[in-house]
């Protein structure tokens, strides 16, 4: 299907009219707001947005004449949440390898819809999308960023890059004759000159980063997870593409090997990285190298593998294997002074949990308002966009979220977002109707 007709395809998808268009002047009125490049909160703060972007903070509640006022009483403001790794097209199920032979590209594109709704009313503002299927997440972003429907912002990079038989292969597990020969166009490289015409298709897509496999996966239908599966020479040949073409390159990885191999490639993030050693992380620590631990997806795996049928044999050995390790690698990594940005592996569990997350960060020894900032200051670091993201500061997007209480004291405050505003529009608001 081609960007034209699976972008029809999502706005045909959407619930209801376009989201209303952005209040001239709006004043919050926060009980209390957190400085996420600080590290404090503010007390009682008053946030000024006019059009899409934050016009001034003030402390306490300052009357400001002519704007529409909404009072968020005993909450806490924060910026907008950045989840930098999700999968908005598609959500596993026990029926996830069979549906591939049976839906089409607009089953995967309509669904994507509510994922995305979902998503933005738990606070998730931004996210990177880290490989779909025939680029639907490209006609996602589009149809979010036209207004048709609800979303968060996304940065996609398409299919992900990989090699023949590697986790980036969809034909795993397929019998010969539907197995065929992924290439380049694919996203399925063997070699250095492979690397560049597969970051080329990718440019010409439309794509805003791009995601490479170097290392195997827990929910492919292979039999290692964590075997190395890119060599030094291609991951720095999709690099250097990637440079020329301003993309930065995120890079799957599990086993300590293609973890080394991704890092002296020149990668921007390690995802996963479950069985990342010390070495690994001095490495990156030398290379400035972020790290994005996902454990709610390995805490998801394992707990799914206990139930017969949900997974294929081989994926629920490899989910058993992968799922007590993550927790574990993030705490040594936040010890150890790698940076981390938050991330979930987002359709690997139901979407709209993402926020699970920072309990099981705080859970493995990082402080809350560590894990906050792993979501907004260090995520938009990451992704480049630290001049329109992650804090409340003049200039930036007025991407505005608010939890009741305190979220430094209890974090599993941050499951139950009451209030969510993308770029001075109200998406959710405890108590009254969910925006159109």
């Amino acid at each position: 299907m081609n960007l034209l007709l699976a972008t029809a395809v999502a706005a045909f998808a959407a619930p209801a009219a376009p989201a209303p268009a952005a209040p001239g002047v709006t004043a919050l009125h926060c009980a209390n707001a957190l400085d996420t490049a600080g590290g404090k909160l503010l007390g009682e703060t008053t946030i000024v947005i006019e059009g899409k972007r934050i016009r001034e903070i003030r402390p306490g509640r300052a009357d400001v004449p002519g704007a529409a006022a909404i009072e968020l009483a005993g909450a806490t403001c924060l910026p907008g949440l950045i989840d930098s790794h999700t999968h908005l097209t598609g959500e596993t199920s026990p029926t996830g390898y069979t549906d591939q032979f049976r839906w089409n590209v607009a089953d995967y594109a309509i669904r994507s819809t509510v994922y995305a709704r979902r998503t933005l009313e738990a606070g998730f503002t931004t996210v990177r999308n880290l490989g779909d299927g025939s680029n639907a997440s490209i006609a996602l972003r589009n149809a979010i960023n036209a207004g048709i429907v609800p979303g968060p912002r996304i940065f996609t990079a398409g299919g992900a890059i990989g090699t023949t038989g590697g986790h980036a292969d969809d034909t795993d597990g397929y019998r010969a004759d539907l197995q065929g020969d992924p290439h380049a166009k694919d996203g399925i490289i063997n070699g250095a000159d492979d690397a560049w015409k597969a970051v080329r298709q990718h440019y010409k897509d439309g794509v805003d980063l791009l995601k490479i496999m170097p290392s195997g996966g827990v929910l492919d239908e292979s039999s290692s997870v964590d075997n190395a599966q890119m060599t030094v020479d291609e991951i720095k040949a999709v690099v250097a593409a990637a440079h020329d073409y301003g993309f930065t390159v995120a890079a799957h990885a599990h086993g300590a090997e293609a973890i080394r191999r991704a890092v002296v490639g020149g990668v921007d993030s390690i995802e996963h990285g479950t069985f990342m050693t010390d070495e690994d992380m001095k490495l990156m620590k030398q290379h400035g190298t972020w790290y994005v631990p996902t454990i709610i997806a390995g805490k998801y795996v394992q707990e799914m593998a206990e139930k017969p049928g949900y997974y294929p044999a081989q994926i629920a050995t490899k989910a058993r294997q992968v799922g007590p390790l993550i927790q574990q690698t993030a705490g040594r990594a936040y010890k150890a002074g790698v940076k981390i940005a938050f991330g979930t592996d987002a359709a690997v569990y139901p979407h709209g949990q993402n926020a699970k997350e920072f309990q099981y960060m705080v859970e493995a020894g990082m402080p809350p308002l560590y894990a906050l900032q792993a979501a907004t200051t260090h995520a938009a670091e990451l992704l480049k966009k630290s001049q329109d993201l992650g804090t409340l500061e003049a200039g930036k997007f007025a991407d505005v979220i608010a939890v009741a209480g305190n979220p430094l004291e209890d974090i599993r405050r941050m499951q139950d977002v009451g209030f969510v505003m993308k770029e001075g529009v109200v998406y959710k608001q405890a108590g009254k109707a969910p925006a159109p």
